[in-house]
C-alpha cells in the first residue's frame, strides 16, 4: 500500500478520516530507525503491559473504589503507579512531595514503597476525595509515613519554602491543575535537591497536544509547559508515553 504526501498529511494530524491501518503504516513511516519500528499501543498490548503490572491487593481495592466515583479519569494507571515507585526505590528517595493526590493511588503507591523514616507531603485541595485517601493510607498502615496537607498546592509548596525545607526532597510528581504546572515546577525545583527527580503527569493529554489544530486553553496551556521543559538547561528530561504521558526531569 503506498500513501502520497497527501495521504501523509493528511494522517500526520491523527484526524477521524485515518483509518487505523493507515495510521500503523504512519508509525512505520515516521518512526523506523534502521530495524527498530515504535509500536502503536493498541487496546490488546495495553491490556497485555496491565497484566504485567504487581499492583498490590490494597491499590487494586483503592483503584476499583475509585473508579466509580466522579472524576475517576484523574487516577493515574497502574503502570503509572508502578513506575513511579520504582523511581522513587532507584532514587532511595526518603522525602517526597506530591501534588494533586485525588484518592491516593500514586500516593499510596510511593508511601508503600518508602522506608518507615520516610516522608510524604501530599498536597490535595478537594476534601472528599482526600478522605478516601486517608482512608486507604491508614488501612495499608503508611498513615505515619504521608503528610496530609488539605487546600492549594501553591500555599502546601510556598509554606515548605518559608518552614527553610529548599533542596530537601528527593523526589517529587505534579497532577493538579494543568494551568498552574509551570507555578508548581518553579516552587517544586526549589524544593527538590540537585540529582532528585520532579515527575509532570498529563504531558500529552489524551494526545491532543500533538495536534496543532487543537487551540484550547488546556492544550495551549500543556503545550507551553512542555517547551518550557524542553528549553530549561536545569534539568534533564525524558518524556515518555505511559498513561495520559508523563515527562521525568532530573535537576541538574
Amino acid at each position: 500500500m503506498m500513501i502520497g504526501g497527501g495521504g501523509l498529511a493528511r494522517i500526520c494530524n491523527f484526524g477521524e478520516e485515518a483509518s487505523a491501518a493507515e495510521i500503523r503504516l504512519l508509525w512505520r513511516v515516521k518512526y523506523a530507525y534502521g530495524n527498530k519500528e515504535v509500536i502503536s499501543l493498541t487496546p490488546r498490548v495495553y491490556d497485555y503491559v496491565l497484566s504485567n503490572v504487581r499492583e498490590p491487593q490494597i491499590l487494586r481495592e483503592l483503584r476499583e473504589e475509585t473508579a466509580s466515583m466522579r472524576g475517576s479519569q484523574m487516577q493515574v494507571s497502574p503502570d503509572q503507579a508502578q513506575l513511579l515507585a520504582m523511581l522513587v526505590q532507584m532514587l532511595g528517595a526518603e522525602r517526597c512531595i506530591e501534588v494533586g493526590v485525588f484518592t491516593g493511588y500514586s500516593s499510596l503507591a510511593v508511601a508503600l514503597v518508602l522506608p518507615e523514616t520516610g516522608c510524604l507531603v501530599a498536597c490535595e485541595r478537594d476534601g472528599k476525595s482526600l478522605e478516601v485517601a486517608k482512608k486507604y493510607y491508614a488501612r495499608a498502615g503508611v498513615s505515619h509515613k504521608v503528610n496530609v496537607r488539605h487546600g492549594l498546592a501553591i500555599d502546601c509548596l510556598e509554606s515548605l519554602l518559608i518552614n527553610g525545607e529548599a533542596g530537601s526532597y528527593d523526589f517529587a510528581f505534579i497532577d493538579a491543575e494543568k494551568k498552574m504546572n509551570r507555578e508548581y515546577f518553579k516552587l517544586l525545583l526549589q524544593l527538590v535537591r540537585v540529582r532528585g527527580v520532579i515527575v509532570v503527569d498529563n504531558v500529552l493529554w489524551h494526545g491532543r497536544v500533538a495536534d496543532p489544530l487543537v487551540t484550547d486553553a488546556k492544550n495551549v496551556s500543556i503545550r507551553s509547559f512542555n517547551n518550557d521543559l524542553f528549553e530549561d538547561k536545569r534539568v534533564n528530561i525524558s518524556m515518555v508515553p505511559i498513561g495520559d504521558g508523563m515527562t521525568i526531569c532530573r535537576k541538574l
